[in-house]
């Protein structure tokens, strides 16, 4: 090993001799009576902090300097003490009084705002119960500015001591400003208390109508920041009805028109969740179409290109739940040729989207000159989106099929693969309709280097055996290089030989035989031997079934694989503006913390509930003390709007659902459990599918109410809480049995040795207030690949949860058995909670109808179905028909009422048309919406 060279020695000592310098000097400047030597020696520290410089070690002689009266040196001091305080936190400490000194400061509130500032950034918890006093004297400040900036204080030292922050009140303080006469203060407020939301996981901006007009004021004077958090604030707001929607609506507008994109995005956000509260068409229209020159001037040349796929990414979540906003001008879409191509990328995809047949010979225009650019990324994705629109546009796809062929004609080799692509898909969706391209499809076969164009161009091939005359010497080509393939690949030489086979069998008896025969001796991918052995099978004991298999109809494609499910798009729309729309997944996906406050909520939870010690007491405890009668519409826990504002925004729990082994191929050890099952006494062997007594689950036909279908709640790959046990599947409903609620359970014991038995179930607090009757469930031991079917009656004396119950309602339940306590959640159509007995006259039921605090919705339930039988399920169901009114058209609209177990009423309107049913629901809290149009759903469907 070498030895260091002498210079090398050399320079190094000398570099750290002259730091040791600096250092020297640096002190010596600081203990100066000058405040100019002093200011210029803390901007050179300042420096060589910011450049990744360790300068901690001037921390006593910095930390001295804060007992100054010059603003400028105090501020530069406070800066180096916010950077090194977490270092050394021992030393911070000596900085508390002057901090305590200068919030207290009567002259300028300036430097009583610094001080409070400064002690928001210094996260250190030793010294964080010294600054409170302070704190609580600033948040009550003469000084605006002094009180808006204590509030975001209050936020930051939250994070670090959430408990002594509670504990002295100073969350409710908070709170307290909300009625502050500035507008600054206010929306530091709400910034506080949205942070502290985030971060605590409960609502903590309980937001009404007086709240709300607070903030709808104060966003005329404060910022382009505070505008965004108060904009965020009435984001979460569910209005009372469509008038009050509309108002809200009128005041957030003109922030559409404001020079920061993020307030323009904000309002967008708001915009778009109030829409629906709107009943009236052309109202929707109007505020509709008043975001888009706002949305549209954020993709001018003017804007930085990072702002402008923010706003596309954005405005794709739009378009996909209200076109109308931008389907007119589809120029601004078009790309430029010095966009960079994350900008091209995401304007083709907005285009696909917006394509219709009044633009789409515009859009072809456009696209067709794409194919010709040089970037080959951007030039694939022109192409995939004219097969896109030709998927979408049945009558626009000839235009597509024909700028495709162009695509073709042009030989240039990306350019033909990713049009053989497109065109396989195509053809998927219109068989038989453009055979004509396929000649000059099949002139390009030696360009195909792509393992999914290559495949795509078999798949044709193997689709048109019988039109493409020499499809028997094409696929011959391909299949000898078959085993040194793609998987893909593979599977369609496999399929179109077996196609060439069935339809031409002179043609294709060698080559099929020959492939099989490769297939399931030379080739190691278990998927493609099985489909050969399949294959092989049929052709030895049934050909014309192996024809009826291989050519059954396929499920046509569409372009919907590109659009989001409504809930995620739901959830995006509300996080417009947020990276959550960017990268187009939740907040808790990516974002740790929310992450982290949604599983200790579920830990919580179950921790709450499900006690040990509890469940082997074989019997619930009595709850009617608490219950104190039966709740009813004027009592409810649901009837306050502040509690409606502060439990709505409450993560729903949801079930992690998990895989189970299909094939049951863990089975490995037949033979060491023989023994063991012959040991299992004659008399308590047990047949497969075990039925309960008639007297105990009703037969189908037997039961009035809508029947709702097994889930399964349980798989059986999902371990138990302790002993982390495997083995047991679950199937459950929850049924309405006349006037009762029961709870079928269909248990199925999947493991080799193990017999679950004892079985005990309860339930978590719901809004509900449902229980089973006992916690010992009437059911015999289930052995080793058996199934027991049992039933559960459940009552309404259970305690209440404080949380309304949201889509989709699930009641969370811990199952006890011999071996260990399985948790999970089985869902509930609100269908089963309706009372057998209303007692809601014409007279009640108008009051009811035109309160004020009720919420309102109009559907379309997409059925077709008898009037008459509509009727008869309704009122079979439990809604009873309170009038009947007709128009002069005769076009009846009926009158339904039905109430909850817990006296909740809840109103329908509805109109009967030959193809749709038309609802008007009216419940007293809007969480009930989507669950009571599901329960008519269920009742109009399946029973």
């Amino acid at each position: 090993m070498s030895r260091p060279s002498a210079s090398t020695s050399s320079s190094s000592r000398s570099s750290r001799s002259r730091y040791g310098k600096e250092v020297k000097e640096l002190q010596d400047a600081l203990n100066q009576n000058k405040i100019e030597s002093k200011r210029d020696a803390i901007r050179k520290i300042i420096d060589a902090m910011t450049r990744g410089k360790d300068v901690s070690m001037l921390f006593p002689d910095v930390a001295k300097n804060m007992e100054t009266s010059n603003l400028e040196l105090k501020k530069l001091v406070y800066l180096y003490i916010i950077n090194y305080a977490k270092i050394m936190p021992d030393l911070a400490v000596m900085a508390v009084n002057s901090f305590r000194k200068d919030a207290r400061d009567k002259t300028n509130p300036f430097l009583r705002a610094l001080a409070i500032r400064t002690m928001g950034c210094i996260r250190v918890k030793l010294i964080t119960e010294y600054l409170l006093d302070p704190l609580k004297e600033s948040i009550k400040d003469e000084d605006s500015y002094v009180r808006k900036t204590a509030a975001i204080c209050i936020s930051k030292l939250y994070d670090v001591s959430p408990e002594l922050i509670e504990e002295q009140g100073l969350l409710k303080l908070l709170d307290n400003l909300l009625n502050d006469g500035n507008a600054m203060v206010v929306a530091n407020a709400v910034c506080a208390l949205l942070i502290v939301q985030e971060s605590k996981g409960t609502t903590m901006l309980k937001l009404n109508p007086y709240i709300i007009q607070k903030i709808l004021t104060a966003m005329n004077e404060c910022n382009e920041w505070g505008v965004i958090y108060c904009l965020d604030a009435l984001a979460m707001y569910i209005p009372e009805d469509g008038k009050e929607a509309e108002a809200i609506l009128e005041r957030v507008s003109p922030r559409l028109n404001h020079n920061n994109p993020g307030v323009v995005l904000s309002a967008c956000k708001i915009m778009m969740k109030f829409l629906d509260y709107l009943q009236n068409p052309e109202t929707i229209r109007q505020n509709a179409l008043k975001m888009t020159a706002p949305l549209i001037s954020l993709l001018s040349l003017g804007k930085e290109p990072e702002i402008q796929y923010v706003a596309l990414k954005n405005i794709n979540l739009i378009i996909q739940k209200r076109p109308i906003i931008i389907e007119k001008d589809i120029k601004v879409f078009f790309c430029n040729f010095n966009d960079p191509i994350y900008i091209k990328l995401q304007k083709l995809e907005v285009l696909a989207k917006l394509a219709n047949n009044d633009n789409i010979q515009q859009i072809l225009h456009e696209l067709k000159e794409y194919t010709q650019e040089v970037d080959v990324e951007f030039v694939r994705k022109a192409v995939r989106t004219i097969g896109r629109c030709a998927i979408k546009l049945e009558k626009a796809a000839e235009k597509c099929v024909t700028a495709l062929w162009e695509c073709l004609k042009t030989k240039v080799n990306y350019v033909v693969m990713e049009s053989i692509i497109v065109i396989r898909d195509i053809f998927r969706k219109y068989p038989r309709k453009y055979e004509m391209i396929l000649k000059d499809l099949c002139e390009n076969l030696k360009s195909l280097e792509d393992p999914e164009a290559k495949a795509s161009m078999i798949w044709i091939i193997g689709e048109y055996v019988d039109t493409i005359e020499n499809a028997d010497t094409l696929l011959a080509n391909f299949s000898e290089n078959f085993k040194d393939e793609p998987a893909n690949v593979q599977h369609q030489i496999l399929v179109a030989v077996m196609k060439l086979f069935l339809q031409r069998p002179n043609d294709g008896k060698e080559l099929i035989h020959n492939l099989l025969k490769t297939a399931t001796i030379e080739c190691e991918n278990p998927d493609l031997r099985d489909r050969a052995y399949i294959y092989w099978r049929m052709l030895s004991t049934d050909p014309e079934l192996a024809k009826k298999i291989v050519f059954t109809e396929r499920p046509t494609i569409s372009d919907s694989s590109y659009t989001i499910e409504n809930e995620l798009l739901d959830k995006l729309i509300e996080n417009i503006g947020n990276l959550s729309s960017v990268y187009t997944k939740k907040p808790e996906s990516f974002v740790k913390k929310l992450r982290d406050v949604l599983n200790s909520k579920i830990a919580d939870k179950i921790d709450d509930v499900y006690d040990q010690d509890q469940l082997m007491d074989g019997r619930p405890e009595d709850y009617s003390d608490q219950q104190g009668g039966q709740s009813n519409i004027s009592d409810n826990i649901y009837d306050t709007s502040s509690q409606i504002q502060s439990q709505v925004q409450q993560s729903q729990i949801q079930q992690v659902s998990q895989k189970i082994d299909l094939l049951e191929l863990d089975d490995n050890q037949p033979q060491q459990q023989q023994p063991q099952q012959q040991q299992i006494p004659q008399q308590q062997q047990i047949p497969q599918q075990q039925q309960i007594p008639p007297q105990q689950i009703l037969q189908p036909n037997q039961i009035q109410n809508v029947r709702v279908p097994f889930a399964e709640v349980l798989t059986a790959n999902t371990p138990g809480s302790q002993t982390q046990i495997q083995g047991l599947s679950i199937e459950a409903a929850f049924q309405k049995n006349g006037d009762k609620i029961v709870l079928d359970l269909r248990i199925t014991n999947k493991t080799q040795d193990k017999t679950f038995s004892e079985f005990g179930l309860k339930f978590n607090k719901n809004p509900f207030k449902l229980q089973p009757d006992s916690i010992e469930i009437p059911c015999q031991p289930v052995f080793p690949g058996q199934t027991q079917v049992t039933q559960s009656s459940i009552n309404t004396n259970g305690p209440v949860a404080e949380e309304p119950p949201q889509m989709p309602y699930k009641i969370q339940v811990a199952l006890k058995t011999n071996l260990d306590v399985f948790y999970f959640f089985i869902p509930m159509s609100l269908s089963v909670l309706f009372s057998s007995t209303a007692s809601i006259t014409q007279q009640k039921f108008i009051e009811l109808s035109q309160a004020q605090n009720i919420a309102r919705k109009q559907e379309v339930l997409q059925i077709q179905i008898d009037p008459q039988r509509m009727k008869e399920k309704l009122e079979r169901n439990y809604f009873f028909l309170i009038g009947v009114r007709k128009d002069e058209r005769g076009v009846e609209l009926l009158s339904y009422a039905a109430s909850l177990v817990n006296g909740m009423p809840l109103l329908v309107n509805v109109i009967h048309a030959p193809t749709a049913i038309n609802l008007q629901l009216q419940v007293p809290h809007p969480t009930l919406m989507p669950l009571l149009y599901q329960a008519i759903g269920f009742i109009l469907t399946l029973n």
